[in-house]
């Protein structure tokens, strides 16, 4: 019986959607916000939420399953870093989905996926530009007509 075994197949053989979840939470743990179908994002929420908690367990042990769940040496190294160490005192729910938008191509549902309390970004602004000078010139004043040209 298959009795809650329900998962989202996202219309791809199992292959092909454990690595498209792998790289969606490789993307997701490097950029800590990224924008995917909505249902996409609802498939990843479980697979990353189980990551960053064993990242916040710590040992060599679910060091190895987490590697084992990503593949991506970076992203673990990341989890067991900086995001197991944020989340250590929550008790689950370290993502949020927002439904943001229809994509123009198909009008597929989007979403933007994001951790809570991420640190927010702090983009210097730069100065405005100065207008660029005018390169077209001024037309010159016409020239006086001479009176000996045509009578």
């Amino acid at each position: 019986m298959r009795h809650r075994k329900h998962h989202t197949r996202l219309n791809r053989p199992t292959g092909h959607r454990t690595a498209t979840l792998r790289n969606l939470a490789a993307a997701l743990i490097e950029h800590e916000r990224i924008e995917t179908t909505a249902t996409k994002a609802k498939t990843l929420r479980p697979f990353v939420e189980n990551v960053i908690t064993l990242g916040k367990k710590g040992t060599l042990h679910h060091r190895r399953q987490a590697f084992q769940k990503l593949q991506n040496k970076t992203a673990v190294h990341k989890v067991f870093e900086e995001l197991g160490p944020r989340y250590a005192e929550r008790d689950g729910g370290y993502t949020r989905v927002i439904r943001s938008r229809q994509r123009p191509g198909d009008a597929a549902e989007m979403a933007i996926i994001e951790f809570l309390d991420r640190p927010v970004e702090e983009t210097e602004e730069e100065p405005e530009a100065t207008p660029a000078q005018e390169t077209r010139r001024e037309p010159s004043e016409p020239a006086e007509s001479s009176p000996s040209g045509s009578q």
